[in-house]
């Protein structure tokens, strides 16, 4: 599953690339186009991901209550990968609102990644009154 992640990391930065060379060689292509729909499965893929990711220190959402707790780690990991889906999809409609592409990429991205954290937290408190 990670090879499948380093490719899809190695054709987004590619895109970037060539988009780069065109644009310096006089080829003009809207980047609110390209990028949404890049980043949006960019997004889509990374928590898929997340959901299977076991308790590290290196990657996934890690707060204090997910790294002390394996249950909360698994309950925050596969609400935050079902939204950070939703996020994607979402990311990758922006390339149908050109003017406010910008803004439906990072909103949704920002929205899960603040609500993961209070969720982690409630959930370890959860946890923490059940087994005192």
């Amino acid at each position: 599953m990670t090879d499948w992640f380093i490719t899809l990391i190695f054709a987004f930065l590619f895109l970037v690339y060539a988009y780069s060379l065109l644009w310096n060689i006089g080829i003009e292509i809207d980047i609110n186009i390209l990028m949404p729909v890049a980043i949006g499965l960019l997004i889509f893929y990374s928590s898929v991901l997340i959901e299977h990711a076991k308790p590290n220190w290196f990657i996934g959402i890690r707060t204090p209550w997910t790294l002390s707790s394996d249950e909360v780690w698994e309950k925050t990991h596969k609400l935050g990968g079902r939204l950070s889906k939703v996020a994607g999809l979402i990311s990758a409609f922006g390339v149908l609102f050109k003017d406010f592409a910008f803004f439906i990429v990072i909103i949704p991205v920002t929205l899960v990644s603040i609500y993961s954290i209070p969720y982690s937290f409630f959930e370890y408190q959860k946890q923490a009154s059940k087994n005192p």
